[in-house]
């Protein structure tokens, strides 16, 4: 019963664009991937003002 829960909650898999067939099964998955590139966008403008200020 562990593993199930593990496999169906807690394990990415890549085929589902790494998230967990829970998520895609509750129709979370379009929500997720949109923050994990807001997230990616934010921390690509981070990095890039960090790089400036160092660089001046």
């Amino acid at each position: 019963a562990a593993f199930v829960e593990h496999y169906n909650h807690r394990r990415y898999h890549e085929s589902l664009d790494n998230l967990a067939p829970a998520d895609v099964y509750f129709g979370r998955g379009a929500t997720i991937l949109l923050e994990r590139e807001r997230i990616k966008r934010d921390t690509i403008k981070q990095r890039r003002l960090n790089h400036h200020a160092k660089a001046a």
